[in-house]
């Protein structure tokens, strides 16, 4: 889920051109054959391809496209992606995951400037700077000084406290702890704190946090997945993508001229069991297994109803979902890149609100989103498993843009972008979705 390199990443299409465009349903914008011919050669490229592509865009408040291409499963038939294919959109979970814990603020059951261990039942102090709590606001704005050189995901029979707390019994060399700065201080991207966070809500509910996440924030949105595939409804498994890269899993050797090797969510031979160790497990000690971090499944339908709650000034339906004021303090920026206080990971990071990335339309910032400029938006990248998501959105003028990607047949890392810390074919596909479905410039040659 780390996003430093994105060298984990893989996309490609099966077959021909015309194969791609034969499985894609009806475009719904103006001219979209265009957008439709544009994105099936990024999709097909062979310096990268793309195993399968589910792209949305919304123009001043309301869906203007959405389009899919290749298959969501590469072996066993033919298995189109369609508008309803759930992905493991990797660390876009972050974004849900915070809209969870923002609920719960509202609710008065969390606060983002008290110190955590008040809800986990332990003392969690950064051993090198021990003065200073932690808080909810930290860990969402990546400050927390909990760093994941020791990993961030365990089986369920294994309770947090042993890994964090100095002297426990699986706590080691303490390499969950950063020395850099103490908490607040430094930006350092950290999958183990929506580890934490998500272990936190469960203490404080009392649920599950799979099921917390159905109940809070995916039914009243009407999404689709979770976060535990293995309480999916027989439909839903049968429309989940499994995630591709052409790269080994022991040796991580890329082979764009081999065979596909499914990495996560492949589910022919039989449906997925639950987390390891369940039967051992007491809620609100490890919500690991649940992967706050990255372990969402959703479409890009769905995450453009979180968009469009969040365009809507937090209302979904007719009815209020998050108050405006919580958004606003969701999206009010906590961190600036100034050159010594945070790790950007090669330019990919420059500013931050609580549980999402934000993206200044500013020429060599390192995270322009499209080419020549024009969008500049709040949201969050993920990748993982060969699986590449984005969620971008302009909030003010009601414009967005998700990109969900399958797998990918070479490594991102040698496909680099022209203007972003992005890969290559990113870069093209969002200045594709802007030019087209959002400015409308769909009289352009190709």
């Amino acid at each position: 889920m780390k996003l430093g390199r994105r060298s984990v990443l893989g996309l490609a299409l099966l077959g021909s051109m015309e194969r791609v465009m034969a499985n894609a349903p009806a475009a719904a914008a103006p001219r979209a054959p265009l957008l439709d011919q544009e994105l099936a050669a990024i999709a097909a490229n062979p310096a990268c391809e793309l195993a399968s592509l589910s792209v949305l865009a919304i123009r001043q408040g309301k869906v203007s496209y959405h389009k899919q291409f290749g298959q969501r499963v590469l072996a066993g038939g033919d298995t189109p992606a369609n508008e309803h294919t759930l992905y493991r959109v990797a660390s876009v979970s972050k974004l849900i995951t915070t809209l969870g814990a923002m609920l719960l603020v509202e609710q008065g059951k969390l606060a983002l400037d008290t110190d955590v261990s008040d809800y986990l039942g332990f003392i969690l102090r950064n051993p090198h700077f021990p003065e200073r709590p932690i808080t909810l606001r930290s860990l969402l704005t990546h400050t927390s000084s909990l760093s994941d050189d020791a990993g961030y995901s365990w089986p369920a029979s294994i309770a947090l406290k042993t890994l964090l707390v100095p002297g426990a019994k699986r706590y080691g060399e303490g390499r969950v702890w950063s020395r850099r700065a103490p908490p607040g201080d430094y930006f350092e991207y950290c999958n183990l704190a929506w580890g934490v966070l998500g272990t936190m809500m469960e203490r404080v509910t009392g649920e599950r946090f799979d099921r917390l996440m159905k109940r809070l924030v995916l039914d009243p949105l009407g999404m689709q997945g979770g976060y535990n595939p293995a309480e999916f409804t027989p439909e839903q498994l049968a429309n989940l993508a499994a995630l591709y890269r052409k790269r080994t899993t022991d040796t991580e050797i890329w082979n764009a001229a081999g065979s596909w090797i499914a990495q996560v969510d492949d589910y022919r031979k039989g449906p997925p069991a639950a987390p390891p160790d369940m039967e051992a497990y007491a809620i609100g000690t490890n919500a690991t297994p649940f992967s706050p971090t990255g372990g969402l499944r959703a479409s890009a339908a769905d995450l453009a109803k979180v968009m469009l709650m969040l365009m809507n000034d937090g209302g979904h339906a007719g009815r209020p979902f998050l108050k405006s004021a919580t958004l606003q303090r969701m999206f009010t920026r906590q961190w600036t890149y100034d050159g010594s206080n945070g790790d950007t990971s090669g330019g990919l990071y420059n500013r931050w609100g609580m549980g999402n990335q934000q993206f200044p339309d500013k020429s060599g910032s390192g995270m322009q989103l499209v080419e020549d400029g024009g969008f500049a938006g709040v949201g969050h990248l993920g990748d993982a498993y060969g699986l590449m998501s984005v969620f971008v959105a302009d909030l003010e003028r009601k414009n967005g843009m998700i990109v969900l990607i399958g797998g990918v047949s070479s490594d991102p890392a040698a496909y680099q972008g022209r203007y972003s810390a992005m890969p290559r074919f990113e870069e093209q596909i969002l200045s594709a979705l802007h030019r087209r479905a959002i400015l409308g410039a769909d009289s352009e040659r190709l």
